[in-house]
């Protein structure tokens, strides 16, 4: 009789990982589970997880008002440190310090919008932390043109901030004109609109940031990262600020950070004639909103989504001048296992920017 050869258990046993995975369709059905260790392929990178931020995507993703391919690992503003490379690889070494582009997980590479390097609209496309497996855990695979080196002088958390302050510098840098002595109104303090503080100032854009009720500690923070002057419209009128910021002019720019239907009207209100209004933040439904402002006024609108391939070019070179710095967005850090603490902080408005760490 012939016996069959049964190789120890860790030959055919993957290792197990703690992620933080959307298990279920359907609202909730988020919580830490073990999952198995990806195995790194002749043409993948792998990344052992330094910090992983929470965006608001993740809590759609928790209330299933963000399309998820569940199960699914959520997560995808991250950074790490390469641990293996597959053979076929040439440009990543192991010990590289990286962040990653997660948005481009799948894409078709065919459609006219993949061949212009606007991936973001293939319609096939699917990312990180909703439609393949994010970063909310230990080990994370890439193709090698994901991988973006983080210069010496940039720490892995504020790394982890990359994918957020690439959609930032494609709205402000690369959509939104401005001139030096413009003025620039940006309504909502969250992460995204002081990204987009810290390159207007930066760019050396006198700017103030209107926030909700709320919103006081993120309008403290505005202030701290170089914010001309604050509107807490719990107390203030945002239109009788701006005219007394502006001497009754208006802002030559806005850029509406907050989602919300009143932040819209509001900035649209607030934009001088022939000023320009960008949209960065998701409102989610349909709104209402004085369209014939944009007749009387002749303002110019753009919609600014996500980034491309060569926006994250530029975000590695914005690092290496140093110049700007996100460390001191970040306020709280967390392990996975107390993502309901970090996603509380984020939806209640008690955090800047979190990060979570895995176990």
């Amino acid at each position: 009789m012939t016996t069959a050869f049964c190789p120890p258990d860790a030959e055919f046993h993957q290792r197990k990982i703690k992620a933080l995975v959307k298990y279920a369709p359907g609202t909730g059905n988020v919580g830490v589970l073990d999952v198995d260790e990806p195995q790194c392929g002749s043409h993948q990178v792998k990344v052992e997880i330094a910090f992983c931020g929470v965006c608001g995507t993740d809590l759609h993703v928790l209330q299933d008002t963000f399309r998820n391919y569940p199960p699914v690992i959520l997560g995808h503003e991250f950074s790490g440190t390469v641990v293996e490379v597959g053979s076929e690889v040439t440009t990543v070494a192991i010990g590289d310090r990286i962040t990653g582009l997660g948005a481009t997980a799948v894409s078709c590479g065919e459609c006219e919008f993949c061949r212009q390097g606007y991936f973001i609209f293939c319609s096939r496309r699917r990312g990180m932390g909703h439609g393949v497996n994010g970063a909310f855990t230990r080990y994370v695979l890439l193709r090698p043109d994901q991988v973006y080196k983080i210069p010496s002088n940039f720490s892995l958390e504020e790394a982890a901030m990359s994918e957020p302050f690439a959609a930032a510098v494609q709205a402000v840098v690369e959509l939104t004109p401005t001139n030096l002595g413009d003025t620039a109104l940006v309504s909502g303090p969250g992460p995204m609109g002081l990204l987009c503080l810290k390159l207007l100032v930066a760019s050396g854009i006198k700017t103030y940031v209107a926030g909700a009720p709320g919103d006081e500690e993120r309008l403290t923070a505005a202030l701290r990262v170089g914010a001309a002057g604050v509107i807490d419209l719990a107390r203030q009128d945002l239109q009788e600020a701006i005219r007394e910021y502006t001497c009754g002019r208006g802002v030559d720019i806005a850029l509406e950070c907050a989602g919300a239907a009143a932040s819209v009207r509001g900035c649209l209100a607030a934009i001088r004639p022939m000023g320009h209004y960008t949209q960065v933040a998701i409102c989610g439904r349909d709104i209402n909103f004085p369209i014939d402002l944009v007749f009387y006024k002749q303002l110019s609108l753009k919609g600014s989504v996500c980034y491309t391939a060569n926006t994250w070019r530029r975000v590695m070179e914005i690092y290496a001048t140093g110049k700007i710095t996100l460390a001191d967005l970040i306020t709280n850090k967390l392990p996975i296992t107390e993502w309901e603490t970090a996603f509380d902080l984020c939806r209640s408005k008690q955090a800047v920017k979190v990060l979570m760490y895995p176990v």
